[in-house]
């Protein structure tokens, strides 16, 4: 993996969210859809290591430290593990995969922040609906892009040989 570049990816993500996409109604989030980028397209180490920094990432731009770290850990490294057993290329299954750990990341953080004392929103199970649902929507999306950015080879387009 570039590890400069995929530091700079993480510092744009971070910035961005926490910056241009605060003063959204409507925000994917960026940090999960770069989660789910990197345990589908990289190995199994790299894809652990880039879970726990995407997470530190959020948590650095979140209201407690720790919770997005440790949720983001664990299933970035369950989805790399589920990476080797189920194909994840195809652009609705990415959706829904990025809906399901949205989904889940979000529920464990906020249950890690019940546990710190820390008060949430009075709606967060909808808000953790919303960010799910937009990240799955956008999130597909820029995996090409993002593929790129890395260097990473998708073989999205390849053709498929008839055998004779």
């Amino acid at each position: 993996m570039r590890w400069y570049r995929f530091a700079v990816l993480v510092l744009l993500a971070t910035v961005l969210q926490a910056g241009f996409l605060s003063n959204f109604t409507v925000k994917p989030d960026l940090l999960l859809i770069l989660l789910v980028f990197f345990a589908v397209y990289s190995n199994t180490s790299e894809a652990i290591i880039s879970s726990f920094t995407i997470g530190f990432a959020a948590d650095l731009i979140g209201p407690a430290m720790g919770p997005q770290t440790i949720s983001f850990g664990l299933f970035g490294t369950a989805l790399a593990y589920l990476h080797q057993v189920i194909a994840i290329r195809k652009m609705p299954y990415q959706a829904l995969v990025i809906f399901a750990t949205g989904i889940l990341a979000g529920t464990m953080v906020h249950l890690l922040n019940l546990l710190k004392s820390e008060p949430g929103p009075a709606e967060i199970y909808s808000d953790i609906f919303k960010a799910a649902l937009y990240s799955g929507i956008v999130g597909p999306f820029l995996f090409l892009p993002l593929a790129w950015w890395m260097r990473i080879k998708t073989n999205r387009f390849r053709r498929n040989r008839i055998m004779r």
